[in-house]
């Protein structure tokens, strides 16, 4: 697509025409389905569609959405002035308006706000809205009330769908934007606990408003004081906060839920990891967000081997950096399954590494970002779970890659022996022809022109390889170096000598072949950075041993 001056018509996601139009994405989504007459998808995919920015400006002109947009960002601007910190409880108290219509806590400017906000949406979406707003404020600063979109979408992928009736349970809920994600199926039952009164009381609002009228969410800390202690759910969904070494283990010491194991002081996750154990089901799963050195740290290798031991451990997926709140940490998904008596063992467990991906890009494992690990592969002295160890590992055929690498070293090799130009002994500058002619002279008569490759010739009477060739001169690089040390081509100070069409030719052929002489020695060296790297790694590991007679004598 072309705008009317000829130049390619950028296209944008949502997200963008979110910050365009300074509103959030939920609203954009609002827009797309009330809105008959907004632009249709240009590109893209159904899960991330993208749009002609010019149709969305004149679309954005007609409606002027720039300026109806004003309530929400003035809204969010007076519950910041009012609760400061307690964004939380600013939330709730929109919700419990939206609700009930008793503004308490609100003043009369956020209430006539909320009220305006209503109007135009429905309350559903005002709350959505105000929720992704928050999500996106705690993605910069860090809160242990909110999963971030990243975070949720990776969970609800790998969750997989909810059948009817099922019981989905989130210990840690926050303002219950993982839970309500991923039991959002009609017929769902949805529970939830949270330690902060606010966050709770606004999921529970947030639930009702948004048609889950089924939701209960509890007040209290899940691990110290468990509001359900009788729950076993189908699924069980949780990101931990950030507990600290305080999380209660000298209260705890006892507690039945520590089945694999009592958690140390340092191992608060595993601690949140056995509660949502013990609160699933037989033949029901656990999918719970954990740092990635709970795959590896010593204090918790007890608990990892029980995990393994006893079939529980499904899956350990590594999340792309950037995908938490608060860091670009890469995270991991723990899948825990509780077996019926009559389950078969299972024989392995499942490694999945997305670190390489973008944030935003594909979940689903492709090729070598996947492996089935046998549990006694994992029972060694460490039981260490990063998926990238055992991804990486079982993706090499380290004989085969070593024979290649060697191969491609040898031809180079040979490659470079046959790239050397024979070259006579000249006069020096004596032998070239004294006259020369800038960049800027050759530019002016039209004989060159310079893109990101560099100046090019444009004319049979200049040879691209002779003027690259010479530009590259010692003269021409102290003139094209700065008194900072930085070299950078001088179209006013770079000259090149005359020379006829023949012999300008004859140099560039030889220049050419220089330039390709250095590019395969580059290559060369990094073949043979990657070939010992390679053959260590083979050595210590087991892959590879010597030959016999292989004594480097």
């Amino acid at each position: 697509m072309r705008d009317e001056a000829g130049a390619a018509d950028p296209l944008i996601t949502g997200a963008e025409i979110a910050r365009i139009a300074g509103v959030t994405r939920a609203a954009v989504s609002n827009w797309r389905r009330r809105h008959t007459d907004f632009p249709a998808p240009a590109g893209g995919s159904p899960g991330t569609p993208l749009f002609s920015l010019a149709d969305v400006r004149t679309w954005l002109a007609t409606q002027r959405k720039s300026h109806d947009v004003s309530d929400e960002v003035r809204l969010w601007q007076a519950l910041r002035a009012s609760f400061g910190d307690d964004m939380i409880g600013g939330l709730a108290s929109v919700a419990e308006f939206l609700s009930t219509g008793n503004p308490s806590g609100l003043d009369s400017a956020a209430a006539a706000l909320v009220t305006s906000l209503a109007k135009n949406a429905s309350t559903a979406h005002a709350v959505d809205g105000l929720v992704e707003r928050f999500q996106d404020s705690a993605r910069r600063s860090g809160s242990d009330q909110v999963s971030s979109a990243r975070v949720t979408r990776a969970v609800v992928h790998f969750a997989g769908r909810v059948t009817d009736g099922a019981t989905v349970f989130d210990p840690a809920c926050g303002i219950g934007v993982l839970l309500m994600a991923v039991g959002d199926a009609d017929g769902t039952v949805v529970r939830g606990q949270e330690i902060d009164p606010a966050a709770a009381r606004f999921a529970g609002l947030r639930a009702e408003l948004t048609g889950r009228t089924d939701a209960v969410i509890q007040a209290g800390d899940s691990l110290r004081a468990d509001a359900w202690p009788s729950l076993r759910a189908d699924l069980v969904v949780c990101e931990p906060p950030a507990s600290g070494p305080d999380w209660g283990r000298e209260e705890l010491l006892l507690d039945a839920r520590w089945e694999l194991g009592t958690p140390s002081k340092a191992e608060g996750e595993l601690a949140w990891l056995q509660h949502c154990y013990a609160h699933t089901a037989p033949g029901g799963r656990t999918v719970i967000v954990m740092p990635a050195s709970t795959a590896y740290r010593k204090a918790g290798r007890r608990i990892r081997a029980e995990l393994v031991r006893r079939g529980i451990l499904v899956q350990v997926v590594a999340l792309p950096g950037g995908v938490a709140s608060s860091h670009s940490v890469p995270v991991l998904l723990w899948t825990l399954r509780r077996p019926k008596p009559d389950d078969a063992a299972p024989s392995h467990v499942r490694m999945i590494d997305l670190t390489g991906n973008e944030p935003d890009g594909p979940l689903e494992p492709i090729g070598d970002q996947i492996v089935d690990v046998p549990l006694i592969d994992l029972l060694d002295e460490t039981v260490d779970l990063t998926p990238g160890h055992h991804v990486h590992r079982s993706a090499h055929d380290f004989r085969a890659e070593y024979q290649s690498l060697r191969e491609q070293i040898e031809q180079q090799l040979h490659a470079l022996g046959a790239l050397l130009p024979a070259l006579r002994e000249g006069a020096g500058e004596d032998s070239l022809d004294t006259a020369t002619v800038s960049l800027a002279e050759l530019s002016r008569a039209g004989l060159i022109e310079t893109d990101a490759g560099g100046p090019h010739s444009t004319s049979p009477q200049l040879d691209t390889d002779y003027l690259r060739g010479f530009l590259q001169s010692v003269s021409n690089v102290r003139r094209s170096t700065s008194a900072s040390g930085t070299h950078r081509v001088d179209a006013r100070a770079a000259r090149i000598p005359q020379m006829a069409v023949a012999d300008q030719r004859r140099y560039g052929a030889v220049f050419r072949t220089l330039q390709e002489f250095e590019e395969r020695v580059t290559k060369l060296a990094e073949l043979g950075q990657r070939t010992a790297s390679l053959a260590r790694d083979g050595l210590t590991s087991g892959a590879l041993v010597p030959h016999a007679g292989d004594s480097g004598e």
